[in-house]
């Protein structure tokens, strides 16, 4: 039997690396390598190369699920959607709209994360709508908007790495996170340039760096601060760039000015003559680029902290050029098209605000409704999570596991069985589904078609290669089944080319402009760069030449703007087109060290496994390489305990208690330990972190929190 091979995309991280899906004669897939596709080579992580695993029956939910006697038990499809319809009827009629609540994933396709969105204000009419997303970038992209008027992951693609002159990769792990990325910086090297990492532990990442500054966790922002000081000491500015290309200089240099090397230091930890070095290497090559992540961006000043890198960039002229920019290497496969329509409390399609009449009139029409009728900005993720049981007493939870990824977890799981109902979406029993009145099994990745967007701002379709299980629907069909049984008869069609039609009229001239953008671009080239809006077929030239923000949106029958792989170059996407300096200055993390909690935690992710571990722990292969979380400690620190490798530890915080085996190294700090936050159960370690959030982003302040470390006997 002849079977053919489908080209795709990997359903985990961002980098959204091109594969092959293959159908076994014996049943089954294969995934092969695609070399065609410029993001990943054909190159392939443990994650990747395993995706198909989770495909299988077994591995899977097959079945809606529905509580009786306290148990899930299988259920039918129109008793299940009866029930979730009926009790979301039922809490609205008595709580008003907003008594409802909405919560989606960085990993849903646009095509649903549109829908989703659209279903929450037209359908359910609530304002009570965020994702998880909003714990990836969300700090990023509120300084990226503050700076530079529009905010996409990166505003250049990958392959222009390695031909700038330095990078500065400021909390990522990215050979652990997103490994085939790695190349990049590797080819930076080889072709003379340099890389500078910032990292409290000296991760694999760091290993490959030409400099490696380990800041104490949560003084990013100092560190930023210093280095920009040094730059005005040493002369070392572009005063004809921010002359010409910036506003808001002045105010920003007597900020930095106020952080001279050796108080930086004593913050920070990192030396004087390592500042300077840092500097030499960032300003010396005619271009450099930084790059944050996680690190920098999940902290309760996480805005503020990318907008001294990006005053680092722009005092330096090292944005809006070719080869220079500051960008963020956004994490969730998902998490840049999930917030650009419409998923996140203040957003509507086209990444605009919910607050803007004009983006209000513009979608409504859209949609066929009345902008009146558009609820206004709800909670951000954190702060609807935390009032579940409240005032918010149903919950429609779709691609997310918050009982093992949002902070302050024990309280959120608390929150979720507080509820009068909970039904979730999902492919497989989450710990999260675990806890649902009715759990509703869906399709993933390889068995239905979609876009995502990727961290270069690159949509993508990924494409239907196999049939999913019978009993098994899409997100759209759901939403669809819903929509009807709540007396909204049209505008949630099933199919999702149709979906993405109306998704790219309701962007058009929006920030996130995909108007240009036809599945049957996707299906001839290796993805179109946002902003691409539709234009005249005679435009075309003038389309070539975007550079750096939307063009209006004019109706035409023709499909011809390139789409924008490089943001910036001529004019940022401000009123006036200059770039905005923002002044900021160095504070204390909302938890510090003291007696009690004498050391800071800080979190991330292995290689073998992905964010809550929803999917990557029901593959054997990954198990066996991750098989448990950890604790990660100095060498010194472990001595002081009296802690050998293995021996089981408590890691007890203001919020709980987590208890890993040790696993000493001297990569990390002696006054900070680490533990990977994946797994559930005791050795969970969001049960540890703070929610305390960025007044801006609402991001959560996952990076860093005041704990103590306890000994709890020899390992048996």
């Amino acid at each position: 039997m002849e079977t053919t091979s489908t080209p795709t995309h990997c359903p985990y991280c961002a980098l959204q690396c091109g594969m092959n899906i293959t159908p076994l004669p014996q049943g089954g897939v294969e995934v092969t390598e695609r070399p065609d596709f410029p993001v990943n080579r054909g190159a392939l992580c443990g994650k990747g190369r395993t995706a198909a695993r989770v495909l299988s029956p077994a591995a899977r939910l097959t079945s809606p699920l529905v509580r009786s006697g306290g148990r899930l038990v299988e259920a039918g499809w129109d008793e299940a959607l009866d029930r979730v319809a009926g009790a979301l009827s039922s809490v609205r009629a008595r709580g008003g709209p907003d008594a409802v609540g909405v919560f989606g994933g960085g990993g849903l396709t646009n095509e649903k994360a549109y829908g989703l969105g659209k279903f929450a204000r037209v359908v359910l009419g609530t304002s009570q709508i965020d994702y998880n997303g909003r714990f990836c970038m969300s700090s990023a992209a509120a300084a990226g908007t503050r700076a530079f008027g529009l905010d996409r992951g990166l505003p250049f693609p990958l392959e222009d790495i390695p031909r700038t002159g330095c990078v500065v990769l400021v909390g990522s792990n990215l050979a652990e996170t997103m490994p085939p990325s790695l190349r990049f910086f590797r080819e930076l090297r080889d072709n003379g340039g340099t890389l500078i990492v910032v990292d409290p532990r000296r991760t694999r990442t760091a290993e490959q760096a030409d400099l490696h500054l380990a800041p104490r966790p949560g003084t990013d922002l100092a560190l930023a601060l210093g280095l920009l000081h040094l730059v005005v000491a040493e002369n070392r500015t572009d005063e004809e760039y921010i002359r010409e290309r910036t506003t808001g200089w002045e105010e920003a240099r007597a900020a930095a000015m106020a952080h001279w090397p050796e108080y930086v230091e004593r913050i920070t930890g990192v030396s004087v003559p390592r500042l300077r070095q840092a500097v030499r290497m960032f300003c010396e090559p005619e271009s450099a680029m930084v790059l944050t992540a996680r690190g920098p961006e999940q902290q309760s000043k996480g805005t503020d902290t990318v907008g001294a890198w990006i005053n680092l960039c722009l005092a330096t002229g090292r944005a809006g050029r070719p080869l220079s920019g500051y960008g963020c290497l956004t994490g969730q496969g998902n998490g840049q098209g999930g917030r650009e329509h419409g998923q996140k409390a203040d957003q509507l399609p086209g990444y605009r605000r919910l607050d803007d009449p004009a983006a209000r009139r513009h979608v409504a029409e859209v949609w066929g409704v009345a902008p009146d009728s558009l609820p206004g900005p709800g909670r951000s993720a954190y702060e609807l999570l935390d009032a579940l049981g409240t005032d918010v007493r149903a919950l429609l939870l779709m691609g997310s596991n918050p009982v093992v990824s949002a902070p302050r977890a024990a309280h959120v799981e608390e929150r979720l069985r507080s509820l009068d109902f909970l039904a979730v979406c999902d492919v497989v029993l989450s710990e999260t589904a675990e806890l649902a009145d009715v759990v509703l099994p869906v399709t993933q990745w390889a068995e239905e078609t979609g876009t995502t967007t990727s961290l270069e701002g690159r949509v993508l379709l990924r494409r239907r290669a196999v049939a999913p299980p019978a009993g098994v629907r899409s997100d759209l069909e759901v939403l669809h089944g819903l929509a009807v049984r709540l007396g909204v008869e049209k505008g949630f069609p099933t199919d999702p080319e149709e979906v993405f039609g109306e998704l790219r009229r309701a962007s058009a001239g929006g920030p996130a402009d995909y108007s240009g953008i036809t599945y049957r671009r996707l299906a001839d080239e290796n993805g179109v760069f946002w902003p691409c809006p539709e234009v005249p077929a005679q435009d075309t030239g003038a389309a070539g030449a975007a550079t750096g923000f939307p063009a209006p949106h004019r109706p035409a029958p023709a499909t011809a703007h390139p789409g924008t792989p490089r943001l910036f170059l001529d004019r940022f996407a401000t009123d006036d087109g200059r770039a905005r300096f923002v002044a900021v200055a160095h504070r204390a993390g909302a938890e510090e060290p003291d007696a009690e909690y004498p050391l800071l935690l800080t979190t991330g992710r292995v290689v073998a496994q992905y964010q809550s571990g929803a999917q990557t722990r029901r593959v054997a292969e990954l198990n066996a390489a991750a098989p448990g979380p950890f604790v990660e400690l100095h060498p010194r620190l472990a001595a002081r305990l009296g802690a050998a490798e293995g021996d089981p530890l408590a890691v007890v915080s203001r919020r709980g208690r987590a208890v890993a085996p040790a696993r000493i190294t001297a990569a990390i700090r002696p006054d900070t330990v680490f533990m990977p936050f994946h797994w559930p159960g005791e050795g969970r370690a969001n049960t540890l972190t703070n929610p305390a959030l960025d007044p801006v982003s609402k991001m959560p302040e996952f990076k860093t929190c005041a704990v103590r470390v306890e000994l709890l006997g020899p390992r048996t």
